[in-house]
């Protein structure tokens, strides 16, 4: 089994010097990727132009995504991850998300809550002929459109994404649709709980997701959980204990980690709740902390 570790980025600024040394710190401290999520209505880059940027500045590190896809023209944007892999050499990772149910993001998202699954059930499809490159005719909620045929195609093949999510409908749309799952918020006797959901799921629908396609994306503290980000915690994670899903300091997070290991999942996405004074010092000491559970 595989053990990766990739960094997430919250509220990054448009400077392009600061992109640039974060990815070459990264890739010089021996993380496995950046991630980028997208949040619309957040102080955040959007990803697929900052991960252009980060494709072009540096040729090795892989470039991760957690994208909004409900709403979307599947054609264009199958056109544009199909873009930014061949572009990086096949360098991308995505993870499709539905995107917040809270205001403003839920209205900024274009798309009901209630219909945003039945939305990616019928895109996912869609997209994996596009970057298989078959011609594709399709008339539904997702497009109406005949003869598409993308050119050009992911360098990846096939072109893979992952999903997220802890409900039911989320862990069957991954097991029917997806190739790997990457949840958030999670204890690792839930995620194992869910994997066998998923693997069920797909087992249904004649498909297998390798064990190497189960990671969690976590969240931690730079120090001990004070009062007031216990409270801010609970009410973002509807009461669930902060404890048991955020990890307090570096050493808490390698408890984590471990914890997540012990019960076979291998793809981690790390990401500081708060953004460090210093992101080199910060990377430092997560190499330090993590990094030799890499494999």
């Amino acid at each position: 089994m595989k053990v990766r570790i990739g960094v997430g980025m919250g509220a990054l600024g448009g400077d392009p010097a600061e992109l640039g040394a974060l990815v070459d710190d990264l890739d010089d401290l021996g993380f496995d990727s950046i991630w980028l999520p997208e949040v619309l209505t957040a102080p955040t880059l959007d990803p697929l132009a900052a991960l252009a940027f980060a494709a072009a500045h540096n040729s090795h590190l892989k470039l991760g995504t957690t994208m909004l896809l409900p709403g979307r023209n599947v054609v264009q944007l199958a056109k544009q991850l199909a873009t930014l892999d061949r572009l990086s050499a096949g360098r991308l990772l995505v993870t499709f998300v539905p995107g917040l149910a809270q205001p403003p993001e839920s209205g900024a998202v274009g798309v009901a809550p209630n219909v945003k699954g039945p939305w990616m059930d019928e895109a996912f499809p869609v997209l994996r002929r596009l970057w298989a490159g078959e011609t594709v005719d399709h008339h539904g909620e997702v497009g109406e459109f005949d003869a598409v045929t993308l050119s050009p195609v992911p360098t990846q093949d096939p072109f893979e994404f992952w999903t997220g999510g802890m409900l039911p409908s989320a862990l069957k749309r991954c097991g029917r649709y997806a190739d790997g799952w990457l949840p958030s918020s999670c204890t690792p006797d839930e995620v194992a709980a869910g994997r066998d959901v998923i693997d069920e799921a797909a087992a249904e629908a004649g498909r297998e997701i390798s064990r190497e396609h189960f990671g969690v994306s976590l969240a931690y503290a730079p120090g001990p959980l004070d009062e007031k980000l216990i409270a801010a915690l609970a009410r973002a994670s509807k009461g669930v204990d902060p404890a048991t899903v955020v990890p307090a300091g570096l050493d808490g997070l390698r408890r984590f980690l471990d914890a997540f290991l012990d019960v076979g999942f291998s793809k981690f996405v790390v990401r500081p709740l708060a953004r460090p004074e210093s992101w080199r010092a910060e990377l430092e000491a997560l190499a330090t902390a993590v990094g030799d559970l890499q494999t």
